[in-house]
């Protein structure tokens, strides 16, 4: 969407900033008190677990690209009220750190990406949203108590992730090659970036990180569409642990569950009955609920943010 030019007579005006901020990426997005969206950024990792100034300084990088694109100078930030929605700030710890090392912003309202996730998914509303990338968590956001569920990392946690479904996907192919399992064409596929030896899977799985068993996700997917049994089957199984997590969220009170993330659009068709109901697609990004979490530093009933279409990314 093409920015809105600010008038001159708006430069004294507030503004508004929505930090999406993850280990892979750092998306802001600046708006007016009107909602109308003056400019948007993009930087790289923002999670302060990782590395503190690398962290703050991505979310100055993508503050920065946005206010460029919106026509703003530096002297601007001391009228922005910004949202920031962070991973890794879920400990006192790096919250503290992130507050104190000197962001230049009229006022910061600092939570992790998992609770402005939620405002968007459900416009500030009470909700719960399950994340499915290459790794999974749960989260709820009920009368503005924030739980969370899983997510404690691959191999142990992550259930119905990019990075369990490659991981189970390896490990059925490797049985299949042997002939302990049927092989599919999908599993011929996968023995095949390993030139159909054991060994260099082997090999593979001494340096393979997350992501790497998840980028066999859209090899699933691409069989998927062609009826390949194993693809049904996996397919199925992240489907069931999606399942499982939402029948908890549900249990903590959310009526509905926003799922997101790369494999979300693919799990949904295959969830069961009872939480095919409760399962629905977000209203906003995670940016749109970093938006609402700076327009409460404002506290003013006037502030309107319009939803952004939700994309996957």
């Amino acid at each position: 969407m093409a920015p809105t030019p600010l008038k001159e007579t708006d430069n004294k005006q507030p503004l508004l900033l929505g930090v999406d901020g993850g280990g892979t990426s750092c998306r802001a997005r600046i708006t007016d008190l009107d909602g109308n969206i003056l400019g948007e950024g993009f930087a790289g990792s923002a999670n302060p677990r990782t590395g503190l100034d690398l962290a703050c300084n991505a979310i100055m990088q993508a503050t920065r690209e946005a206010m460029s694109k919106a026509g703003l100078e530096e002297s601007d930030l001391g009228r922005i009220y910004a949202g920031l929605g962070l991973a890794g700030v879920n400990q006192q710890k790096e919250r503290e750190l992130v507050l104190g090392w000197g962001l230049p912003f009229a006022s910061i309202f600092l939570e992790t990406d998992a609770y402005a996730a939620c405002m968007g998914a459900f416009n500030g509303n009470d909700g719960a949203i399950l994340i499915l990338g290459t790794g999974s968590c749960g989260a709820s956001l009920i009368n503005g108590e924030m739980k969370t569920l899983g997510g404690w990392g691959f191999p142990i946690s992550d259930h119905g992730s990019g990075a369990s479904l490659g991981l189970a996907a390896i490990r059925y192919s490797l049985l299949a090659h042997e002939g302990m399992k049927p092989e599919t064409p999908l599993s011929r596929d996968i023995m095949a970036t390993f030139d159909n030896m054991p060994e260099n899977a082997v090999a593979w799985q001494d340096s393979a990180l997350p992501r790497d068993y998840g980028s066999f996700g859209p090899l699933v997917v691409e069989h998927l569409s062609k009826g390949d049994p194993l693809a049904e089957q996996l397919i199925q199984e992240s489907a069931d642990d999606a399942a499982m997590m939402i029948r908890v969220l549900h249990q903590r009170g959310a009526n509905q569950c926003a799922l997101v993330g790369g494999l979300s659009e693919f799990v949904m068709p295959w969830l069961p009955e009872d939480v095919a109901t409760i399962a629905t697609l977000p209203k906003g990004d995670a940016m749109h609920g970093a938006l609402l979490m700076a327009a409460k530093l404002l506290c003013r009933k006037r502030v309107a943010i319009p939803m952004q279409p939700f994309e996957h990314f």
